[in-house]
Parts: C-alpha cells; sequence; structure tokens
C-alpha cells in the first residue's frame, strides 16, 4: 500500500512538472491564459513555467508570413477596371492583441486583413488615372496606405512589413481592353503616319537637290560644250584663214565644193538658177 503511495505521489509530481514547463522555440512567441484569461504575453525563447492546471500556454509562429489574397478588381479615377494582385508579408507583433481579436487563429486573422489591406488599395487606385495604375510606381501606391494598413492591423495585433503589387492587369471581360487596343492602335497609326510624311519629306528633298545637282551639271556641260565649239570654231577661223592666204583660188574651189555637197546631198535637189550665176562658175565646162 505504501509502495502504491509513494508511486501516485511520483506521478503526480511528474505530471506536475510537465505541465507546468513549456518551451517557446526561436521564432515565436507565446501567451499565458489563467482560466482564460492572458495574464502574461510576448513571452520569448526559452524554457519557461506556468502554473499546471490552472494555467495554460498558446505559442505562435512570429515570424515574417506571406498573406495571400486573391486579385481584386478596382475602379480608376477614369471609372476603368483593373484587376490588380497582390500579397502582403506580416508578422505578430502583440499576442495578446492577436489572441484577443482571433482566438490565435491565424487564418481568421487573415480573413481580417484582406479588407483592410484591399480598402487602403481601393482607395489609391481610385484617386489615379488608368495609366498612372498601369505604368506608374507601384511603390507610391504601396507607400501611401502602408501605415494606414497597419493601424487597422494593430487592432489584430499584426504588423504589414511589407506589400507588394505581383500584377495589374485588365479585367477580360472589360471594355477597356478594347478601348486600350483601339488607342494603341490609333497611336501606332499615328506613328506611322508620322513617319511617312517624314519619309515623304526627305524623299522630296533628296530629289529637289539631285534635280538641282542635274540642272548644274548640264549648264556646266553647255558652258564647257558651246566653249569648246567656239575654240573649234575659231581654230577652223584661223585654218580657213591661212588657206585662204596661202592660195585664194583653191580656197575658193574648196568652198564651192562644199556648197556643191550641202545641196546635192539628199541627191534629189532642184536648184533653178541662171547659167551665168557665179554659184555655178566651177561646173561650167568652160573652165
Amino acid at each position: 500500500m505504501r509502495l502504491s503511495l509513494w508511486i501516485l505521489i511520483a506521478l503526480t509530481a511528474l505530471f506536475m512538472l510537465f505541465g507546468s514547463v513549456y518551451v517557446v522555440r526561436e521564432g515565436h512567441t507565446a501567451i499565458v491564459l489563467n482560466l482564460g484569461k492572458v495574464v502574461r504575453s510576448d513571452i520569448g525563447p526559452g524554457l519557461h513555467f506556468k502554473w499546471p492546471l490552472v494555467e495554460s500556454a498558446r505559442i505562435f509562429d512570429a515570424r515574417l508570413l506571406v498573406l495571400p489574397a486573391e486579385p481584386e478588381r478596382y475602379l480608376t479615377s477614369e471609372r476603368k477596371d483593373v484587376s490588380v494582385d497582390f500579397f502582403a508579408v506580416g508578422q505578430i507583433q502583440d499576442g495578446r492583441a492577436f489572441y484577443r481579436a482571433t482566438a490565435g487563429d491565424e487564418l481568421a486573422a487573415i480573413d481580417r486583413l484582406a479588407p483592410i489591406i484591399k480598402d487602403a488599395l481601393r482607395n489609391e487606385v481610385n484617386a489615379r488615372t488608368l495609366s498612372q495604375v498601369v505604368s506608374g510606381d507601384r511603390s507610391k501606391i504601396v507607400d501611401a496606405q502602408l501605415a494606414a494598413i497597419n493601424k487597422g492591423a494593430a487592432t489584430l495585433g499584426v504588423k504589414i512589413v511589407d506589400l507588394r503589387i505581383k500584377q495589374i492587369d485588365l479585367p477580360t471581360d472589360s471594355q477597356v481592353i478594347r478601348d486600350v487596343y483601339r488607342r494603341m492602335s490609333a497611336q501606332r497609326q499615328q506613328v506611322a503616319s508620322k513617319l511617312r510624311a517624314e519619309g515623304e519629306e526627305q524623299a522630296n528633298q533628296i530629289r529637289a537637290q539631285a534635280d538641282r545637282d542635274r540642272a548644274v551639271i548640264l549648264a556646266e556641260a553647255e558652258r564647257d560644250a558651246q566653249k569648246m565649239r567656239g575654240e573649234g570654231d575659231a581654230e577652223a577661223a584661223r585654218i580657213y584663214g591661212g588657206a585662204a592666204n596661202a592660195d585664194p583660188g583653191f580656197y575658193a574651189f574648196q568652198r564651192s565644193l562644199e556648197a556643191y555637197r550641202a545641196s546635192f546631198a539628199d541627191g534629189d535637189a532642184v536648184i533653178v538658177l541662171d547659167k551665168d550665176d557665179p554659184f555655178l562658175q566651177y561646173m561650167r565646162s568652160d573652165r
């Protein structure tokens, strides 16, 4: 009987010992509940003790966690639809507030954080045009609302460390896509028309320059030809003059033969002249 009592006491002591000890791992935090009431919170890593039976420990992961969310549709200041895909990075900052707000349920915390983040992003998207949302600096959209988001997240004992926009799309069932495509097409056509006009202008300039160069070349060639013809005529006149001075009779005969050749070149010419006309002086038989 005495042995059984000692065994019972030993088991009770072991139970009390194990029931009063708990371990908080690195990157975690803990709270201690006394009959359901939080009596200690934000307990760091290590070996800790609590009153058995009346106290219990709840341990939470205090590391950075990614809080996923489904893409949300927003309206820009132009009443255009956009689909924003984002995620948040947060961690438990206040174990007491976290337990009171969510009873320690991380999924419940995510469900309550999602509307806070979505409403904050909606305020920023609603204040911007479609071009500013799609092509602008996304960090400005996030930074402008991160402080407001953390005010709401603080009620859950959570701090949002970072918020990132992964992708901004135009909904496939939206009129925006067709409007964007039409606008892009009009812009491309405008650019193409501008390039064609610039090309036509350059072509006209090239053609005008070519015409000017052609006229200058022809004029210079005609000038050189006239100069050469003048020089040739002068040289011919000089030669003819020298020949005439050397033998006037032969020169006159030679010139007459050239005149005959030119007059009867086609073989069908008919010339009516007086028989004593000087033109025929070398054709009369008496010479």
